[in-house]
């Protein structure tokens, strides 16, 4: 498929749809394919050659293909709303869904599934991280996929994304206009782009409103785990008077840690915290957090991958989906 894709100068996907006689490129266009595929002494079945009209009669498979790491789908208070909508949206088209764990091996040995192998899908929704290496053995089926809150310059596919920057950006300036000045990060920067764009987002309100970013206060590295927590907060020569976490268990980790070690919350510290899970409500006091619509996330991830199912030459884009600021007990005005 990728030679005759360089050769006629059009994408691998055009090439796959045509081969498959699914809808999507013009007659002409797939009469020059099979044309080239001759040329170059390719060999494929007669029942391949069907016109672009008797591909959209014939409707595809029928299915479209969910995957996901073990990790992924074992956090059911974010990706299993986001999957409920995925299922039921699916459902609403006519459609079935097929669901694979990626497992670690799968991604080392770059071992499809079965039913993605076959092309016995007519799409591909990537739920969170996969290697980038595993992705694109996916994307190169030809088959129409999209990413779902994750994304990497190397993918050339669609996504789905939180506008992570941005909601950081607001987070910061709420407590800004709290009266904090001093404020922190807290996040594993190498663990998703998200988090790093997180990152970007602290970064650019602290220069637009005038404020100076303390590097000890920035800590990137974080872990989940309240004993390396309470190490790195305590070894801090002084604490800020605010957090932005990435996610509402770093939250709820820093929002134990500074009651532990003295301080009150909100009184001394406020934490604002990322998703609004189930975490955030749990916590004591209940923490700020910054609300990501989940059911969006499936709606707008089906929608873009039907679309893109009609539409395999059009431009891969990024979508932003907004977040929510749901303020709770946790933040307050700085102490005078």
């Amino acid at each position: 498929m990728q030679d005759i894709a360089d050769r006629l100068n059009i994408s691998k996907n055009s090439v796959s749809q045509a081969l498959s006689g699914k809808a999507g490129v013009s007659e002409e266009t797939r009469k020059l394919i099979f044309r080239t595929a001759d040329e170059l002494g390719y060999v494929y079945t007669g029942n391949r050659k069907r016109s672009a009209d008797q591909a959209e009669q014939a409707g595809g498979t029928g299915s479209i293909a969910l995957v996901a790491t073990d990790f992924a789908f074992s956090m059911r208070g974010f990706f299993g709303e986001i999957y409920l909508t995925i299922e039921k949206e699916v459902q609403k088209r006519g459609k079935s869904l097929q669901i694979q764990s990626i497992s670690q091996q799968m991604m080392d040995e770059e071992t499809l599934p079965a039913f993605i192998e076959q092309r016995e899908v007519d799409g591909i929704l990537i739920l969170s991280h996969l290697s980038t290496d595993y992705m694109n053995k996916l994307v190169d089926t030809g088959i129409p996929t999209v990413l779902i809150d994750h994304h990497h310059p190397d993918v050339h596919a669609d996504a789905i994304l939180t506008n992570n920057r941005f909601s950081a950006y607001r987070a910061v300036k709420y407590l800004c206009e709290l009266g904090h000045s001093r404020m922190g990060f807290i996040g594993n920067t190498s663990f998703s782009p998200s988090y790093y764009e997180r990152l970007e987002g602290f970064h650019l309100a602290h220069h637009e409103l005038g404020l100076a970013v303390n590097p000890e206060w920035v800590v990137s590295d974080a872990l989940e785990d309240p004993e390396f927590m309470e190490k790195r907060i305590r070894a801090m020569g002084e604490q800020p008077t605010a957090w932005f976490c990435v996610n509402d268990g770093l939250g709820f980790i820093v929002n134990s840690t500074v009651q532990n070690m003295g301080y009150q919350v909100p009184a001394d510290i406020s934490i604002v915290s990322f998703d609004n899970g189930q975490l955030s409500r749990l916590a004591t006091p209940k923490t700020t957090t910054m609300a990501v619509d989940l059911a969006l996330f499936g709606q707008t991830a089906i929608r873009q991958l039907f679309w893109r199912m009609e539409q395999p030459e059009a431009p891969y884009m990024e979508l932003l989906l907004p977040t929510t600021l749901i303020e709770r007990d946790s933040t307050s005005a700085p102490r005078p």
